[in-house]
């Protein structure tokens, strides 16, 4: 007799993603491809003989508990090691024994390694957004010294639809749609957040730790009408259900991958069009980027407004939407303010970009 269906499916997408990075790790031609790159583009190659290291974040919630038992039964098969970590936020009382509490747990599941990291969550951007920064660099941090190829993250089906609904509620285009992705990573880490879940529902990673009688943690702050996700899980998802029927949160994750098919054909364009807008000292000239599509243009827009140091994470639609203005609504408007002290003017049939 097989395992019960919820733990046959969160083994199997596991399965997959593990499968992903031994071919990933199987080309070595060019080392700075592989998976879990250091940010200086570095890749130390593994001691041969060394089976690969893929660590799973887990909370302490049903869908990292499910996401680590899977790890934990598939890895092995595969000649893979794994291995675990849990982020210590310090926002709750009690919190470093909660940390200890889950490490004790993925310890039980035969996982090595397994770590808490403690952290300290900032204010920018509001304090969702400030603890998500302190995690992904905490496990950033933990990956590298480590040597992990890939860290696995419990994102489900329903998280993914809830990012896409928070997406169209700040109207920052198509990319903000099309959610998370399965494989991310920042500079030379492309491939190193793989999200096995993210076809699998909530309630069927929580009736995979019941079957399988994993303890599991219900965040209080997933529960707190203090933040937005918090709301919009509790409140706006059910009221949609409500008012258009079971299917939603399905249609919603749809959308999300429709969305990113689009979103990066449209980034690749913008990559292939930034060097024909800009003249032979670089500067970007404004006739060439009216002539562009305005999806391109702005793509082009937002490209040149990073690379000058504004922070991605702080640079919303409607940043890029006055920088356009300087191209399509010329008036003879003053300069463009922007995060990270960055300002935007145009000077001479030619768009200055610069950090001020």
């Amino acid at each position: 007799m097989g395992p019960h269906p919820a733990v046959a499916a969160i083994r199997l997408a596991v399965r997959r993603v593990l499968h992903d990075v031994l071919t990933d790790l199987t080309d070595l031609t060019d080392l700075t491809r592989l998976p879990g790159a250091p940010a200086d583009g570095s890749r130390p190659r593994p001691a041969a003989g060394t089976p690969p290291l893929v660590l799973v974040a887990c909370s302490g919630g049903a869908d990292s508990m499910a996401l680590a038992s899977a790890l934990a039964f598939e890895a092995p098969k595969l000649g893979i090691r794994a291995g675990g970590i849990t982020v210590d936020h310090g926002l709750q009382a009690g919190s470093d024994l909660r940390a200890a509490e889950v490490v004790t747990r993925m310890t039980a599941l035969r996982l090595d390694p397994v770590e808490s990291v403690a952290v300290r969550v900032g204010r920018d951007g509001g304090p969702e957004a400030a603890a998500r920064d302190a995690r992904y660099a905490a496990l950033d941090e933990a990956a590298d010294r480590l040597g992990a190829a890939a860290v696995l993250l419990g994102h489900t089906r329903d998280d993914q639809a809830e990012t896409v609904l928070l997406g169209l509620a700040r109207g920052s285009g198509i990319r903000s749609l099309s959610g998370m992705a399965e494989v991310s990573g920042g500079p030379g880490r492309t491939h190193r957040y793989r999200r096995p879940f993210l076809q699998i529902d909530r309630q069927t990673a929580r009736k995979a730790c019941m079957v399988q009688s994993l303890p599991v943690w219900d965040d209080p702050h997933n529960i707190d009408p203090a933040y937005t996700r918090s709301r919009l899980r509790h409140e706006g998802l059910p009221a949609l259900e409500k008012a258009l029927g079971k299917g939603v949160v399905e249609a919603l994750a749809r959308t999300a991958q429709l969305s990113r098919d689009d979103a990066d054909a449209l980034d690749a364009w913008a990559a292939d069009a930034e060097a024909g807008v800009r003249d032979e000292d670089g500067r970007l000239e404004c006739a060439k980027l009216y002539a562009l599509p305005p999806a391109v243009r702005r793509r082009v827009l937002r490209r040149a407004v990073v690379a000058a140091g504004s922070p991605a994470g702080s640079l919303f639609a409607r940043h890029i939407e006055e920088v356009d203005r300087l191209i399509t609504g010329w008036r003879g408007q003053g300069a463009i303010n922007l995060p990270g002290r960055v300002e935007a003017q145009r000077q001479g049939g030619r768009l200055v970009i610069r950090q001020g």
